[in-house]
């Protein structure tokens, strides 16, 4: 066979259920899915329009350079419009990044656990990954600090954090890139940025034009802004950064209906003012609910929550799908007895904490 080998220790991202596949394998016609940190409203409406508007043109294709994406992002953040990479998700811009700057052989520090993608794209690149465990359900960036030799190249941070919620914080932040030399890409991974940035949240873009460190700060479109299915995302660098994970960027790799709802979806700060006011207020009253079932969960600053349920997570995960609530289950993870549910709508997350409430009661604790 002509396949790399080291492609065999490389286990395939396994997302969410999705609804019809639950609704044909268990015979529900009433499935909510709240199981991959979607954006229960939907979409800005602009979005929907200037899709809608796009369509006639679809078989030509699109412009390349996201022109008129990237001005707009530009305005937005007071950045060149050279500061800007665009992939098909920021997915895309964590394998650009790896394509860039990784070789065979050389060190990844990752979190473990963390986002999992940061681990597959580099093995992929036949990269030797170096996981850090968390400290109290926190990335430990002293220790990860620590993890850096003569070979690391690259650090993932995603902040906040996925599957935990939890961030590090500008103090923390700021003395963990004063650590990191020049060699190593600090990769900050925002996805989650709209729901956490205030307080003392890491204003992060102040780290791109420091010409002594390597920074790519990666945000998305699919969260907040509610645009997951058209995948796109966008790194942000110093411009000589930029461009060289341009150089191995795939030509065309964002769909012309991607670039327009985005445009549009940027635009609607409504929409994303809203977003984070219901994950704000329903996140406040299912942290109430689970204390008064008497289970720990962790304090999140995303649309999602990583609950220990103090019992076999399978059999709670299976209870709470057979009644049509999609969930994640985190024993993949290595956090056995946990499950990670997104915020939905009020209904769905009442639903939510019933069915849960139900599994609680029929299945034994472990504690």
């Amino acid at each position: 066979m002509p396949w790399k080998k080291h492609l065999n220790d490389v286990t395939p991202y396994k997302p969410g259920k999705p609804i019809e596949e639950v609704k044909r394998e268990l015979g529900l016609e009433d499935v909510i899915k709240l199981a991959s940190n979607e954006n229960p409203l939907g979409c800005s409406p602009g979005a929907i329009e200037a899709i809608k508007k796009a369509v006639p043109d679809i078989n030509r294709y699109p412009d390349g350079g996201c022109h008129y994406l990237r001005q707009d992002l530009a305005a937005k953040l007071g950045l060149s419009p050279e500061n800007f990479v665009f992939g098909n998700g920021s997915d895309e811009v964590i394998v650009l990044a790896l394509h860039a700057a990784v070789d065979p052989g050389d060190e990844v520090i990752v979190a473990d656990p963390t986002f999992a993608v940061y681990s597959i794209a580099s093995k992929v690149k036949n990269a030797k990954v170096i996981k850090v465990p968390l400290k109290d359900f926190k990335y430990d960036l002293e220790a990860m600090a620590e993890a850096v030799t003569g070979r690391t190249k690259a650090v993932f941070i995603a902040n906040p954090d996925n599957p935990t919620g939890s961030y590090a914080n500008s103090g923390e932040l700021d003395a963990f890139i004063e650590k990191m030399p020049k060699r190593v890409l600090v990769f900050l991974d925002e996805a989650y940025y709209e729901f956490a940035r205030g307080g003392d949240y890491p204003e992060s873009l102040k780290y791109i034009d420091r010409e002594d460190r390597t920074v790519v700060v990666a945000r998305t479109f699919s969260k907040a802004y509610g645009l997951a299915g058209l995948r796109i995302g966008y790194g942000v660098a110093r411009p000589e950064i930029a461009d060289f994970l341009n150089r191995v960027r795939e030509p065309f790799n964002v769909n012309s209906l991607a670039q327009v709802a985005a445009k549009a979806a940027l635009d609607d700060e409504d929409f994303v003012s809203r977003s984070r006011q219901l994950v704000d207020s329903e996140k406040e009253k299912i942290y109430k609910a689970l204390k008064d079932l008497g289970v720990e969960y962790i304090p999140s600053r995303t649309n999602f929550i990583l609950i220990n349920t103090g019992r076999d997570s399978s059999r709670i995960f299976e209870h709470v799908l057979s009644k049509g609530v999609i969930i994640r289950e985190m024993s993949p993870w290595g956090l056995k007895g946990f499950i990670r549910m997104n915020i939905g709508l009020p209904e769905e997350n009442d639903r939510f904490l019933q069915v849960f409430k139900e599994a609680l009661a029929s299945i034994p604790s472990e504690k």
